[in-house]
């Protein structure tokens, strides 16, 4: 991996927090002042992180074609390397993934589980049951629909379908919701991350597809060419990439973070707009580059797909960690 170390870039999105509920967004990068970068240290709030083996739900709301799902799916395959999912190219999503692995190599505990993620179930409601037009609690209604054990559902909402906040204040979500008694074990109420990332496609991909989509607002660049021709996911993919990671590192509102709690800089979230070596607001940094198609990418996945990945913060030096 290789290291950023001029100043991070921070994007102060809108996010809400509730009680065993913390949200944080994702959009086109604002630089802070040299005042913010100087009161914001990345830190560990004394709480869990995720640990063990973990499955990632997919909860697809409207419609999505398969080839659609499978660039999803292909990615939260690609985390993890084994015999059966080898990866042969580098860089990898799961060489990205493993920069994970320095926030528990800092933690004075030893006693959890390493994280082992792993694609799980596949929810498909393409009739929209909740309408077209969703609140945030029927965002939380969806995540409930997958396995709540050991999981972490992923609610991701069709380019028609609008929901409280996105394009205005976030791209997507992340929170943790208590399981219902009747899917616990033996009654057993627990916790449960989920994540919730909508298709900018047709509503917002200036905001939410960058670098894909000209930026509605900072410089002007030319936009790049999405790795899987498909601007709305590969810009899911930035963000569903850029939530997980604050999922297993601040699961519960007192993980990693920089700034305040209630509106939290994460793992990927405080490296927002950096994707390359000598990233600057507007200019998304030096990435690799598909001779055929001229996509811009910087991690290889399984069943040939690519996928342009966002910086982790190193926890132990706060600067933005890039792939290439």
């Amino acid at each position: 991996m290789a290291f950023f170390h001029s100043h991070l870039f921070f994007q102060l999105a809108i996010i809400v927090s509730l009680v065993h509920f913390t949200m944080a967004g994702r959009q086109v990068p604002k630089p802070t002042t040299q005042d913010d970068q100087n009161t914001m240290v990345f830190q560990y709030h004394n709480g869990p992180l995720l640990s063990g083996k973990i499955s990632i739900n997919l909860i697809w709301y409207g419609k999505f074609n398969p080839s659609e799902r499978a660039i999803i799916a292909d990615f939260v395959t690609s985390l993890s390397t084994s015999s059966s999912n080898p990866t042969t190219n580098e860089p990898s999503v799961a060489t990205w993934w493993k920069a994970t692995e320095k926030y528990y190599h800092l933690l004075k505990s030893k006693k959890a589980s390493p994280l082992i993620l792993s694609l799980g179930t596949q929810v498909i409601d393409e009739s929209c049951s909740l309408g077209k037009s969703l609140t945030r609690n029927q965002i939380e209604e969806l995540a409930a629909k997958g396995e709540q054990k050991n999981a972490i559902n992923v609610v991701l909402t069709a380019s028609d379908v609008a929901v409280d906040g996105f394009c205005s204040s976030t791209c997507g979500t992340h929170g943790s919701l208590l399981s219902s008694k009747i899917a616990s074990a033996k009654g057993k109420i627990y916790k449960f991350a989920y994540i919730w990332v909508g298709n900018s496609a047709t509503q917002c991909p200036g905001q939410c597809a960058w670098p894909f989509y000209q930026p509605m607002y900072g410089p002007q660049t030319p936009p790049l060419v999405a790795p899987n021709n498909n601007v709305g996911l590969d810009g899911m993919v930035i963000n569903v990439a850029t939530l997980l990671a604050g999922t297993v590192t601040n699961p519960f509102g007192n993980g990693y973070f920089q700034g305040p709690a209630n509106a939290p800089l994460e793992a990927a979230s405080a490296c927002t707009g950096v994707f390359g070596r000598g990233a600057y607001p507007g200019y998304p940094g030096k990435l690799l580059v598909d001779p055929t198609t001229g996509a811009s990418y910087n991690a290889h996945g399984t069943n040939g797909k690519k996928y342009l990945l966002p910086a982790f913060v190193d926890p132990s030096t706060s600067s933005c960690s890039t792939l290439v």
